[in-house]
C-alpha cells in the first residue's frame, strides 16, 4: 500500500534513512478545504517512517509555517533533508511570506538532532533569487518569483550544492525555467551562483530537481505540468503531468533539458529516487488527479534503474 491520509491530501515528499529506518516528509493539506486546489496555500511538513518503503507510520508533523514576520508565514513548501558532519540533521524548505503576497519564494532551513523535532533556524531565508541571474516577479512576465524545492547535496570536493527550481532572466518567458544552484562549505551560508542548465525551448519550470547516480548512470529527476511545458512538447506528449528524467555527465555537467523523457510508467508527479538497504532504486510520487478527483496519497514503490540512452526506466521486480 502507499501512503495515504484519510483526513488530509499529500504530494511532494521526500526520503532519507537514518539506519534501517526511511523517513518520509510531504506536503498536506486538510481534505476539509474541498478544494484540492486551496491546498497549496495550507499546507504543513508531515512525517512518516517506513522499513519497507511501502507500509508506513505516521508521525506528528515536522513543520508548519511560522508566525509573521517571516519568509515562511504563508507556507512552508517542497525541500530536502540531509545529514551534516556533525552529526546534526538538516531540512531545507521553500517559503512564501503572507507580507508579500505570497507571490516570491526563497529558501530557508530547520535543524533537528532526531528526525522528529525541527527548530527553524530564524524568520529570514538562507537563499534567495539572485537578479544578476534569475528573473525576479514581474507578473507581466510570470505568475510568481520561482525559487523553490531545494535538493541539497555534498559533492565529491565535500562542498555542499544546492539545486532550485528557477526562471533564468533572459529568452522566451514561456520556456526558460532553469536549474538555479548555490554552494555552501557549512549548509548555512550559501552562494548563489550562476544556473547549471536552462531550458531553451521546452520547458516554462522544472520542479523538484534531484540528482543521483542510479547503477552507474548519473541522472536528473524533475517534473512539469502540461500548462508549462513548449507547444511542441505539449503536442507530441498531451495535457498530461509528469515525472521527466535526463541522463546527464557526472557533476551536472553538459545538460541538455531538450533530451529529458517522461517517466511514462506510472505518471507520478513531484517523484523522488528512494534507495532501499539493498541498494535497489525504487520512484515515489503522488498520485494527482484522476478521472477529475485529486487522489492526493504517495504511490507504491515502483522498481527502476537507468539506461545510458533511455533515462530512467522501469526495472523488473526481484523474486522473492
Amino acid at each position: 500500500m502507499g501512503l495515504r491520509l484519510p483526513d488530509r491530501w499529500i504530494w511532494d515528499s521526500w526520503y532519507v534513512w537514518d539506519g534501517d529506518t526511511c523517513h518520509a516528509f510531504y506536503l498536506c493539506a486538510s481534505r476539509g478545504l474541498i478544494d484540492p486546489e486551496r491546498r497549496h496555500r495550507n499546507t504543513n511538513i508531515g512525517h512518516a517512517i517506513s522499513k519497507d518503503l511501502t507500509n508506513w507510520e505516521v508521525l506528528p508533523d515536522a513543520i508548519s509555517p511560522s508566525d509573521s514576520p517571516a519568509f515562511d508565514s504563508w507556507t512552508t513548501w517542497t525541500g530536502s533533508t540531509v545529514k551534516g558532519p556533525d552529526g546534526k540533521w538538516w531540512m531545507f524548505y521553500t517559503g512564501t511570506s503572507r507580507e508579500d503576497g505570497g507571490d516570491i519564494q526563497s529558501i530557508g532551513a530547520a535543524v533537528s538532532t532526531d528526525l522528529i523535532s525541527w527548530e527553524k533556524l530564524g524568520g529570514a531565508p538562507l537563499v534567495e533569487a539572485n537578479p544578476e541571474w534569475y528573473e525576479t516577479l514581474d507578473k507581466k512576465v510570470w505568475h510568481d518569483q520561482a525559487w523553490r524545492d531545494p535538493w541539497v547535496q555534498r559533492k565529491s570536493d565535500g562542498t555542499w550544492q544546492m539545486l532550485i527550481t528557477a526562471r533564468a532572466n533572459v529568452g522566451d518567458p514561456k520556456t526558460r525555467g532553469a536549474m538555479g544552484q548555490a554552494v555552501s562549505d557549512d549548509l548555512l551560508n550559501w552562494t548563489v551562483l550562476e544556473p547549471l542548465a536552462v531550458s531553451s525551448a521546452d520547458f516554462g519550470q522544472l520542479e523538484v530537481f534531484q540528482y543521483e547516480v542510479v547503477d552507474n548512470v548519473p541522472i536528473v529527476l524533475f517534473c512539469c505540468g502540461y500548462r508549462e511545458l513548449s507547444e511542441q512538447r505539449r503536442q507530441e506528449f498531451g495535457e498530461r503531468d509528469a515525472t521527466y528524467s535526463l541522463v546527464s555527465e557526472p557533476e551536472l555537467t553538459n545538460i541538455d533539458f531538450s533530451k529529458a523523457r517522461a517517466f511514462e510508467h506510472s505518471l507520478l508527479y513531484a517523484a523522488r529516487l528512494v534507495q532501499d538497504r539493498l541498494g535497489d532504486w525504487f520512484l515515489l510520487g503522488f498520485i494527482g488527479y484522476k478521472d477529475g478527483v485529486f487522489v492526493g496519497e504517495i504511490s507504491d514503490p515502483i522498481p527502476v534503474t537507468a539506461d545510458p540512452e533511455l533515462g530512467l526506466i522501469l526495472r523488473a521486480a526481484k523474486d522473492k
